[in-house]
């Protein structure tokens, strides 16, 4: 009796286990289920509210682009001219009237209206641009219309900071459409060089003629007040050179006579970093002027 009572005992404690494991494992699913029908229940309440909301969302996100992308624009352009006007300053000197002088077929105005932009950036108060067929000087327009494109490009909504004068070869004057006492661009072309000569010589000789002068009265240094008298802005300091040719070009020959010349093989696919090391270089020599 005794065995059999303690069977009985051991069946009942494993039928209790049973139970409590039975129940634990109810309550488990239990609890599962009801916190997911609870979070589908809360979704489908939230659903319709967020679906509400994202129209004006999605205006926002299509009007973002192109305030994001202006403000990226901005933030480079600005970034830009600390970079160049710091560059300008930590340069041992930097040249009042840089010259271009571009001595290669199918020149890019692009490229040149970067050039006169960067200059203007670091500090340049004069540029100008030579070619010895003439081309820049008959497209003129064409070439203030580029620098102006450029500016904007390169320089952003402050470009207006730096707007050129650009003086008309003709008669020196000022174009209608210019700023005055802003960084001065002059395209010229051989015209300006040795036929400028040449017409202050005979207006000498004129003078001499309808005795409104005398022979001794001419000289080198009355020449000189002739010839810059006729160009409204100082000698050229430096002269950057584009193309495979080694020589001047009839580029200014009465302006030259100090001026230092830096060649760089091409003007085309020119970059900040070229312009940078030719003044870089201007700045470390030492012009002795004939001593």
């Amino acid at each position: 009796m005794a065995l059999l009572y303690g069977l009985l005992w051991r069946l009942l404690l494993i039928l209790v286990h049973i139970n409590r494991a039975l129940v634990s494992w109810v309550r488990v699913r239990l609890r599962s289920w009801k916190g997911r029908l609870w979070e589908r229940a809360m979704a489908a309440l939230l659903l319709p509210l967020a679906l509400a909301g994202f129209p004006d969302h999605q205006k926002k996100l299509n009007h973002n682009p192109d305030a994001n992308a202006n403000a990226v624009t901005r933030n480079r352009a600005a970034s830009r001219r600390s970079r160049w006007l710091s560059d300008g300053r930590s340069l041992e000197k930097l040249p009042v009237h840089v010259g271009l002088l571009v001595a290669e077929e199918e020149p890019s105005y692009t490229d040149i209206a970067n050039l006169v932009v960067w200059c203007m950036a670091v500090g340049i108060s004069y540029v100008s641009v030579y070619d010895n067929h003439g081309i820049f000087r008959k497209n003129n327009s064409r070439m203030l219309e580029e620098v102006v494109r450029q500016q904007q490009d390169l320089l952003g909504v402050d470009g207006s900071k730096y707007n050129v004068e650009f003086l008309s070869n003709s008669c020196d004057k000022h174009q209608h459409y210019v700023v005055s006492c802003r960084p001065t661009v002059k395209v010229l072309s051989p015209e300006d060089g040795k036929q400028s000569i040449v017409q202050a010589a005979q207006q000498l000789c004129r003078a001499v003629e309808n005795k409104e002068r005398s022979s001794k009265d001419i000289s080198v240094s009355m020449l000189d007040v002739l010839l810059r008298e006729s160009k409204n802005f100082p000698d050229p300091e430096l002269v950057v050179k584009f193309g495979p040719v080694d020589s001047t070009l009839g580029f200014l020959p009465w302006h030259i006579r100090l001026t230092e010349f830096i060649s760089i093989p091409s003007h085309r696919n020119v970059s900040y970093e070229d312009l940078l090391d030719a003044l870089q270089q201007y700045g470390a020599c030492q012009q002795r002027l004939g001593q």
